[in-house]
C-alpha cells in the first residue's frame, strides 16, 4: 500500500534536495526516489513551478559536451524550506501518536 503525495511535500523533497547542492532533475528524481516511487513527468512541473514561484534558479553547465540544467535554492526557497520543514515536524508527531501510541493496548 502506498500513501498519496501531495504537491506541497514533493516541494518540501525537491527543496531540501536541492538546498544540499545545486543538482539536475534526473538526480533530483533518483534521490526522491530513495523515499518514493515518483516519475520524471511527475518532477518537472513541480521544478517549473518552483521555478516560477522564485524558490530555484537554474543554469546551464556543460557536461559530456552538451548542456545540463541545474537547479539552486533561491533565499525564498530556502526560507519556504524552513517553513515547509517545522510544518512536517508538527505534522509528523501528530501521525505518529495516533498510529503509534493508540491501540496499544490491542497488541
Amino acid at each position: 500500500m502506498a500513501f498519496p503525495v501531495s504537491s506541497t511535500l514533493l516541494d518540501a523533497m525537491v527543496l531540501s534536495i536541492v538546498h544540499d547542492e545545486d543538482t539536475y532533475g534526473y538526480k533530483i528524481t533518483q534521490d526522491i526516489r530513495e523515499a518514493m516511487d515518483v516519475s520524471e513527468s511527475t518532477l518537472y512541473p513541480v521544478l517549473r513551478r518552483l521555478q516560477k514561484e522564485e524558490c530555484l534558479e537554474t543554469y546551464d553547465k556543460e557536461y559530456m559536451g552538451r548542456n545540463r540544467r541545474y537547479y539552486k535554492v533561491t533565499s525564498k526557497g530556502k526560507a519556504a524550506l524552513n517553513l515547509y520543514r517545522e510544518d512536517w515536524k508538527l505534522h509528523k508527531e501528530k501521525v505518529d501518536t495516533l498510529l503509534n501510541e493508540r491501540g496499544k493496548n490491542d497488541e
